[in-house]
Formats: structure tokens, sequence, C-alpha cells
């Protein structure tokens, strides 16, 4: 299986940083999860899991360049990192460039369009949150301003607030 593949290569990329392939796991998880229960369509599911495994591509890249990992680096770097590995394993043209693309704005919060760019932002932020130790003013805080999906919220109220926590 393709995905299987791509998930080996990003072990080894992200070798001896188990933190970072847990991270990956948990984003990969939520945005499968997100994009099933959102109905996307059997291509924008695929794609959207494939950028949900290779998200963080830059992260190394961006520290080995310049030392931080920041947002705009990671997108940065990571756009042409994702294109090299998704070719070297034969993804298809189209699903490469969607895929890189997403990756060079997985932290852009503004003018989201397309359901797989809002799903991959939405289940980075559930982990990110958790593994941040995010207080419960910025969870709220992100929920209302980041969260769209009707799946994504309902995890989100979940996960930091109890089943029947009302947030709207």
């Amino acid at each position: 299986m393709k995905q299987n593949r791509l998930l080996q290569a990003m072990f080894a990329h992200d070798g001896g940083d188990p933190k970072r392939i847990q991270h990956m796991l948990k984003v990969y998880q939520f945005a499968r999860l997100i994009g099933e229960e959102e109905g996307l369509s059997a291509g924008e599911q695929f794609i959207l899991e494939t950028a949900a495994i290779v998200h963080d591509i830059g992260i190394r890249p961006a520290e080995e360049r310049y030392g931080s990992c920041s947002g705009k680096l990671q997108e940065q770097e990571g756009m042409p990192e994702a294109e090299k590995l998704l070719t070297a394993l034969g993804y298809d043209r189209d699903v490469t460039e969607r895929v890189s693309w997403l990756v060079g704005h997985h932290h852009t919060y503004t003018d989201v369009k397309e359901r797989d760019h809002q799903i991959l932002l939405e289940a980075d932020f559930l982990v990110n949150l958790f593994e941040d130790g995010c207080d419960r003013e910025t969870i709220q805080h992100t929920y209302h301003s980041i969260f769209r999906t009707g799946a994504g919220k309902r995890i989100c109220r979940i996960m930091f607030g109890g089943p029947d926590d009302a947030w709207e």
C-alpha cells in the first residue's frame, strides 16, 4: 500500500525523534477520521491523508538551514521536500502538487477555501493543543477561530471539554 510506504519513509526521515513520529501519526489519524466523517471523496481523502503524513517534513531542513523551525520556515522548506519524496515514491503529479501545496500552507490560517486544507489545520491543532498543554482559554479561542468542520468541532469539544460542553 502506497500510504504504508510513505509512513515508513517518514519514520526514516524523522528517525531518532519519536515525539515527531508520534505527532505525525496523531495528525494523520485525526485527519483521516475528520475527512471520512465530513464525506470527502476518495481522491480528496487520499490527498488529505498523504498531506497529513508529510505535513511536517520541512521541520528538519528548516532547523538545519536556519536553526529554527517556525511555521513559515516549515512551509517554505517543506514544499520541495514533500515534492521530492512523493515523486520518488511514484505518486501521481496532481497528488504531489496538491500535497506539496498543503504542506506549504499548513501554518496559513487565513483564506482557507478547500476542505482538505481546513481539515489538515484542524487535525494539526487537535494534536498541538494537547502536546503544547494549552489552557482552556487558548483552546476555546482556537476552537472559535480555526475550527469549521462539524467533526473537528465535535472532537475538540469532547477532547478538551467533555461530550456535553457547549462552546457555541
